[in-house]
């Protein structure tokens, strides 16, 4: 079975395709011949802007597709980042780990969480679904590890000492709040 990701982020195929297995093929934007312009997320909630990603590219392409919106939302700023994680600034992700380890300097309370929504899209019948994960944690006070990719250097999840760019793909794959949400779509697709 072939699933479109809509996407152009390598790091994220590699954590999908890693978290379904080999018995889906798992594409990127980059990998299939249509061309597909990013949509513009114009959405008020995770779910709205994965849903318009993912129907976006399901249509373009008539291939199934999952699309997620992910934030990392951070109690200390409310409002900050959750569905505008992805614009928290301009630059790299070091740039916008950068921003917000100073956006937090002298916060004591670094209470945090990643959320994920993925959405499954047929562009055939027209019809979606929804899944949703969760992982609670708090922000270091510095950017730490290798691994990973967006604000993996800067989040550290409940019940661990290392940030998720610590830890690990591997780690990191059992307890992401996209990994919940993937396991979810797998138990959906299985049955």
């Amino acid at each position: 079975m072939k699933i479109l990701i809509a996407t152009h982020n390598q790091g994220k195929k590699k954590e999908i395709q890693q978290i379904l297995g080999g018995a889906i093929e798992v594409l990127i934007l980059d990998n299939i011949t249509v061309s597909v312009p990013e949509p513009e997320e114009t959405g008020s909630t995770y779910e709205e802007n994965a849903l318009i990603k993912a129907r976006h590219a399901g249509d373009l392409s008539s291939l199934l597709t999952i699309a997620d919106d992910s934030g990392l939302e951070v109690e200390a700023l409310p409002g900050e980042l959750g569905v505008k994680t992805a614009r928290y600034g301009p630059g790299s992700d070091a740039d916008r780990n950068a921003k917000l380890l100073r956006a937090m300097t002298g916060i004591a309370q670094r209470k945090a969480k990643f959320v994920s929504c993925i959405v499954l899209y047929d562009p055939e019948t027209k019809t979606h679904h929804t899944f949703l994960g969760e992982m609670n944690g708090h922000i270091a006070e510095e950017s730490r590890g290798v691994d990973g990719f967006g604000f993996d250097p800067v989040f550290i999840p409940d019940g661990y000492e290392k940030t998720n760019a610590e830890l690990g793909l591997e780690v990191k794959n059992t307890i992401s709040h996209r990994a919940k949400a993937l396991e979810k779509l797998k138990r959906f697709m299985i049955k």
